[in-house]
């Protein structure tokens, strides 16, 4: 049955799609980027780092195994939208809980499907990442960009993603205790080091060395996150107190964060990297892993001082950098995602190489 296009999504430079809504039925002025996974979009949905962003699925088939009890990021996602070409109301998977649409209205989430989203990701691709407004059909254009010039995109959204007050993710039989700063960190992460027998501490982007010190830690970890990573200063004057006193290991903006504490630079990307099959290169030997990936912005390695950190990882498709070692310092950090679910994972072994240090430093 064809249903009418009530909802459209129009781009600051004027260019429109039309499409038909789901989800929440609000308008959105959102950042509009793309994800070239074929598999994830849960996973993509309740990543915070993807806060205040709509999401271009370029897959076309979005909402067919619904969403599963297990498989969150987090607990309230808080993505603005998403903009997908086909979507499916009927799931069909035996771990099903809900559907995406009730998820989505559940956390206040816009849809608009019947999109040519091949056509707008490749608008994205060639003109970069973009505001878009997200409205009914018959909104007048001229209001919307207007809207558009005079409203800027939200910053600082580690303020809104990281917890309030510290918690415990426990494990069986801990060799390791762990603090994570939180910018926005994943459900995965904190598994993933369970699983290697570390008790995680997770604790707000704000928190204090002396804080962070009177809990005996192993190792400090840094969490991915949304936004700008120039807005997260309390997190870059932390890790460059801590520097040379405990294993850090820091994952995307973590990355990010780690390299400015140390007065390297970023720069905000045209339009990012988001999907699940990114090569990257590991230098020291030469072999390329498939990454999952998800920022906007990259450390600029014409400003990285040799005698502080070198690059351990670069991009295959386009050179930009994906990882740091930090010279005379039990610190690592990279930019794509080694916990990636649903996504490869080819480098989950940077965790053991996290457990290592720690290992080392006792």
């Amino acid at each position: 049955m064809n249903r009418i296009f009530d909802r459209k999504i129009i781009l600051e430079d004027g260019t429109e799609f039309y499409g038909y809504g789901f989800g929440a039925k609000r308008d959105a002025l959102v950042e509009l980027v793309f994800n070239t996974s074929m598999v994830g979009y849960q996973e993509i949905l309740s990543d915070p780092s993807y806060t205040a962003q709509a999401v271009v699925m370029t897959y076309p088939l979005i909402g067919n195994y619904g969403m599963c009890n297990e498989d969150y990021e987090t607990d309230r996602p808080t993505i603005s939208g998403l903009v997908v070409r086909e979507f499916n109301s009927e799931p069909s998977n035996f771990r099903t809980a809900r559907t995406l649409e009730d998820v989505m209205i559940q956390y206040n989430i816009v849809g608009i499907a019947g999109v040519d989203t091949r056509r707008l990701a490749r608008h994205i691709r060639d003109e970069g990442t973009c505001k878009a407004l997200i409205v009914d059909a018959q909104t007048p254009s001229i209001a919307c960009l207007a809207k558009m010039r005079s409203t800027a995109l939200p910053t600082n959204q580690v303020s809104v993603v990281s917890t309030k007050s510290p918690w415990i993710s426990a494990c069986a039989n801990p060799k390791h205790r762990v603090v994570a700063v939180d910018c926005g960190i994943k459900h995965n992460i904190i598994r993933s080091l369970n699983a290697r027998g570390c008790e995680v501490t997770i604790v707000p982007w704000t928190v204090t060395v002396e804080e962070v010190m009177a809990m005996h830690p192993d190792g400090l970890f840094i969490s991915n996150g949304p936004g700008n990573p120039e807005d997260a200063k309390p997190v870059i004057d932390l890790v460059r107190a801590l520097r040379g006193k405990l294993p850090i290991f820091g994952i995307c903006l973590g990355h990010q964060l780690m390299a400015l504490a140390t007065g390297a630079d970023t720069y905000k990307m045209k339009y990012g990297h988001r999907g699940g099959n990114h090569p990257v290169k590991d230098l020291a030997t030469g072999r390329v892993y498939i990454s999952s990936q998800n920022h906007g912005y990259v450390v600029d390695m014409d400003k990285l001082d040799p005698k502080v950190a070198t690059p351990a990882f670069i991009n295959v498709n386009d050179g930009t950098n994906e990882g740091l070692n930090y010279t005379g310092k039990k610190i690592f950090t990279v930019q794509f995602h080694p916990e990636a679910c649903c996504g490869p994972q080819d480098s989950g072994y940077l965790f053991d190489r996290f457990i290592d240090m720690m290992e080392v430093n006792e």
